[in-house]
């Protein structure tokens, strides 16, 4: 805010790009994990079971917990989390990092 006002609430952009180097260890994973949550219905069990199991981006959303990169942040409390995941076809691992690709260079040009 550039009137001196500041607010207590701070959006945190990440955007990370995950090489999945063995599926079937990141599907079983992404099983035992919904297997393992007792607070699961059955019915969205089942669907999440499905669908991990059909697609690596989905195995790893339902690993990554957004909570968990900011728990041990001192004097924050996370207040609304949301992520996805997505396969990237056209991304090339070789090909140097560009913020403008990703929109971040016209994310920080607005905030400022």
């Amino acid at each position: 805010m550039s009137n001196g006002e500041t607010s207590r609430f701070v959006r945190l952009h990440v955007e990370l790009v995950m090489e999945v180097t063995d599926a079937d260890r990141l599907t079983g994973a992404a099983v035992d994990h919904i297997n393992g949550d007792a607070a699961v219905p059955d019915d969205e069990r089942r669907q999440s079971l499905e669908t991990v199991r059909d697609d690596p981006a989905e195995a790893l959303a339902h690993l990554i917990d957004p909570f968990d990169l900011v728990t041990g942040v001192p004097g924050t409390e996370l207040a609304q989390a949301s992520w996805s995941s997505e396969e990237m076809t056209d991304y090339d691992p070789d090909a140097e990092w560009d913020a403008a690709e990703w929109d971040l260079a016209d994310d920080a040009a607005a905030e400022d």
